[in-house]
């Protein structure tokens, strides 16, 4: 089955290649001690790697040339085991030190990415895939970490390291360090051809992965829908689709990954290759050229122990150089999050008074979306106490007046004041949506997300003041009977009226709800519009954005709109 981009959930939109270098190098970027120490600590590995070299080639030297025994070259010995100990530690404090960066960036960027989604509000990420922004917040952060802890480091001592190691052999032999500072460029030349395919394909498996997670959890949250049309075996299918093609990517990213480790060894093995021959031959005295003809065994064999160690910090960028594509296709995912815009932020002091009676007042207010004007010069008073009800048919703006109160959107033009101040403050409203959020638990836990800090009295007197408890009590635990996420277990209206009570246990003086009744049959609509009745008979206000007539019941105001008309 081929997978499409119209399969599956619609995913977010990801950020241009150049922009996500600018975001990947703002965020995961940057200085730090903990970064300086890991550089500093692969320059000393690289130190001792030339120590160890020339230890060697001198005790081998001195064993066989200057035929020392081994208790006279014991010194020479203690030295490079003392110097192989301290590459170890430094090896360990070098990753250490990276690993602790890369998880204090990770922790920062993830910690800002859930910030800046709460600052964007309900309204504005509404349009992003739930499972799409779970896979980005979780997978393509841990996506970053690779790249912080293993490539940026390893991208400074891949030019610091080869340096100096190529510096000591031309001590040696300047022919060898001409070599080996001749064939450098070409690894990272062939790499960077290479690393344009990696960055293109990892870009692809993100995407994949995020469309991936949306698909498995629509199918999750439909398991009994798709059970009443027999269609398990249809989504089954889909769902090892997008498996299979998951895996293919993941392939293909690993396949250029080693292509590039491969371009990279061979280019190493050849340098080293001519290396050992330069050597052999000259101290055979086959060879005459440069300095060939001076080699002793002490400078051959230590320019032929530094060749492959030149190599070394190269070989080791290219294996980290997946880190990067990786971390580049991550952020093109994770960028257009931190570009969507956080919620009108207006302190109480720039809203107008409309009096102290007024718990909620729009003056002028205009609101234009993608597809044209939703609200023209809207202009409304809600008393204190008192319910509004919005009504009109669909696409009329009645949600978008909840939201413009609320705080998740702004207007226009015009200005809002609610329970006189400006939208948006805590604890100002309380939001009833046409599906309520219910929580895996008990009853009263959900009725208490409302206030946690309530009392298990106050829980149980909003129960009772909402209509909960006329159904709770005939369950087996009364209001402690737990319910599965959504409100399974409830019916409609049950689950509304659970939210009911939340939103009146939350002592906002001003609730908004939005089709509070949509979908519910008369009986179970009745319940929830006596439980929204309640919230006005204990002075708090309502909005309530509906087309079902029943609701003017309890309507003190009516503010008919119109369908908006392209």
């Amino acid at each position: 089955m081929a997978i499409t981009e119209d399969d599956g959930a619609a995913g977010g939109k990801a950020a241009a290649p150049a922009q996500a270098a600018q975001w990947l190098a703002r965020h995961a970027g940057g200085r730090s001690a903990g970064m300086t120490l890991a550089v500093g600590a692969g320059l000393g590995v690289g130190l001792c790697v030339i120590g160890q070299a020339m230890g060697i080639a001198w005790i081998v030297h001195s064993v066989v040339t200057l035929d020392l025994s081994v208790m006279q070259t014991a010194p020479s010995i203690a030295a490079v085991a003392a110097l192989m100990l301290l590459r170890g530690l430094l090896q360990y404090l070098q990753q250490r030190a990276a690993g602790r960066v890369s998880q204090q960036r990770i922790g920062g960027i993830r910690s800002a990415l859930l910030a800046h989604l709460h600052a964007a509000g309900p309204a504005r990420i509404a349009q992003w895939h739930q499972a799409d922004l779970a896979s980005r917040a979780v997978h393509a952060v841990d996506a970053i970490g690779p790249y912080i802890a293993h490539y940026r480091p390893q991208r400074v001592l891949a030019v610091a390291v080869p340096l100096l190691v190529g510096i000591a052999a031309a001590l040696h032999d300047w022919l060898v360090g001409l070599l080996l500072f001749v064939s450098a460029p070409l690894i990272p030349l062939f790499m960077t051809l290479v690393g344009w395919g990696a960055e293109r394909l990892s870009t692809r498996f993100e995407k994949q992965r995020a469309r991936a997670a949306g698909v498995f959890g629509d199918r999750i949250r439909g398991l009994l829908s798709l059970r009443l049309f027999n269609a398990e075996d249809q989504a089954t299918r889909q769902v090892r689709a997008f498996s299979n093609e998951l895996r293919k990517d993941s392939m293909r990213v690993l396949r250029v990954a080693f292509l590039s480790s491969a371009v990279l060894e061979f280019f190493a093995a050849v340098a080293v290759a001519a290396v050992a021959i330069y050597v052999g031959m000259g101290l055979l005295g086959y060879l005459e050229i440069g300095p060939a003809g001076a080699l002793s065994l002490y400078s051959g064999l230590c320019v032929l122990l530094l060749a492959p160690e030149f190599f070394a910090p190269l070989r080791q960028l290219a294996t980290h150089y997946h880190d990067r594509a990786a971390a580049l296709g991550a952020a093109e995912q994770l960028a257009p999050l931190f570009e969507l815009p956080a919620m009108p932020a207006r302190h109480s002091e720039d809203a107008r008074a409309a009096g102290a009676h007024a718990a909620a007042a729009c003056h002028a207010v205009s609101l234009s979306r993608t597809h044209g004007r939703v609200l023209h010069d809207l202009a409304f008073e809600l008393p204190r106490g008192q319910c509004l009800l919005l009504w009109g048919p669909s696409g009329c703006g009645k949600t978008s007046i909840l939201h413009l109160l609320a705080g998740h959107l702004a207007p226009d033009t015009g200005h809002i004041e609610v329970a006189g101040g400006a939208p948006g403050r805590p604890g100002s409203v309380a939001w009833l949506g046409q599906r309520p959020f219910l929580a895996r638990g008990s009853i009263a836990h959900n009725i208490g997300l409302g206030r946690v800090q309530a009392s298990r009295a106050e829980i149980e007197e909003a129960a009772r003041r909402c209509g909960v408890l006329d159904f709770a009590a005939a369950l087996p635990d009364g209001l402690d009977t737990r319910i599965g996420e959504g409100g399974i277990g409830l019916s409609g209206g049950q689950a509304q009226r659970v939210a009911v009570a939340r939103a009146w246990l939350t002592q906002a003086p001003l609730t908004l709800a939005d089709e509070a009744t949509n979908g519910l049959d008369r009986d179970a609509a009745a319940s929830v519009i006596q439980a929204l009745r309640t919230l006005c008979e204990d002075g708090r206000s309502l909005v309530v954005a509906s087309h079902d007539p029943d609701l003017k019941a309890i309507a003190d105001h009516v503010l008919p709109l119109a369908a908006w008309q392209p």
